[in-house]
């Protein structure tokens, strides 16, 4: 009678255990791509697991809609442009919403368009037609642009394109040049038939616009509710990301696993080009992964400034958290 009831007290303390797992939502900015891979490395390295979290994964349509999903309650953390998130913090009548991990430490956003074009500097895109879906994370960055460079915009016709046309428009000559997150549309143009060498890409930092990028947002009463949760998110996800940094070639497996009619050799090559130029940069090589320069980050707010109205500015402390980050040893990139 007593080995029962040990028996059924280790089942019990067994169960119990089990039902501590915390499930988190996760929503992407996109589809299951290359760039993704490191999230999906946290998941089949149990990284996730081990913080005692059940994490599942849902694509996004871009890098503005995340902060919507995680606002509404329907996902607990997201990836999102951290830029449309100062703008959306801007209205006190929104949830605070907050980032909590730096993953672009170099934003993504570019004016993409083919040597036949002449578009080599953004000057030269007066006269032209520019392509860009009215929802994407690097057409919000365009007054910037425009303003950092003197461009006139009034020479520039703006077409509202979807995405899954963004980059066929281009290569087909429908449009001289495109807004995108540069690996995608460079990939992209690439599956259309485009010769890599004909490809012409404006990254905007190069260009005055000295905005972060993407970043893992949360929403606010689960960082009340639920802070271990959060900080053993952040924690598994910069495993993932060192281990994507180590070997990408293992790394785009788990991609693949989840998007088996990709091909691998392109998710690769948009795999490490996101590494080399967004997610490991001089300053995430000094100072480790998930971390920002608090007075960069104000930097930007002020710049975001420059062609968007606040009513009600926010700081650098109302859009980022470092208190859920990993000491800086267990964040460096090898």
């Amino acid at each position: 009678m007593r080995l029962v009831a040990l028996l059924v007290a280790a089942l019990v303390s067994g169960a119990v255990f089990a039902q501590k797992t915390t499930p988190i939502r996760f929503a992407l900015d996109w589809r299951f791509e290359g760039p993704a891979a490191p999230f999906f490395v946290a998941i089949d390295k149990g990284y996730y697991k081990a913080e005692g979290l059940e994490v599942s994964i849902d694509p996004g349509a871009g890098s503005v809609e995340g902060i919507n999903r995680v606002a509404s309650g329907a996902y607990e953390v997201g990836f999102a442009d951290i830029n449309s998130l100062v703008k959306y913090r801007d209205n006190p009548r929104n949830l605070p919403v907050k980032a909590v991990m730096m993953v672009y430490d170099t934003p993504a956003f570019s004016i993409v368009s083919l040597k036949k074009n002449g578009i080599a500097k953004p000057k030269d895109l007066e006269g032209k037609v520019l392509g860009a879906p009215a929802a994407d994370g690097a057409y919000a960055q365009w007054p910037i642009f425009v303003q950092a460079n003197k461009i006139d915009a009034s020479k520039v016709k703006i077409e509202n394109i979807g995405f899954p046309v963004r980059e066929p428009m281009l290569a087909q000559g429908k449009v001289d040049a495109i807004a995108g997150f540069w690996f995608s549309s460079y990939m992209n143009l690439k599956a259309n038939g485009v010769p890599g060498n004909d490809i012409v890409v404006l990254l905007m930092r190069d260009f005055g616009v000295d905005l972060y990028g993407n970043v893992i947002i949360a929403n606010p009463d689960v960082m009340r509710l639920s802070p271990k949760a959060v900080s053993g998110f952040v924690k598994a996800t910069i495993r993932g990301i060192q281990d994507t940094v180590a070997n990408p070639e293992a790394a785009i497996d788990s991609l693949m696993k989840r998007n088996p009619i990709a091909k691998r050799d392109v998710e690769l090559e948009r795999l490490k080009l996101s590494l080399e130029k967004n997610y490991v940069t001089p300053d995430v090589r000094k100072n480790g992964l998930g971390a920002v320069d608090m007075k960069r980050l104000e930097r930007s707010i002020d710049q975001i400034g420059l062609t968007f109205q606040y009513s009600n500015k926010p700081k650098a402390a109302d859009i980022f958290t470092a208190q859920y980050l990993p000491p800086k040893e267990q964040r460096l990139v090898k």
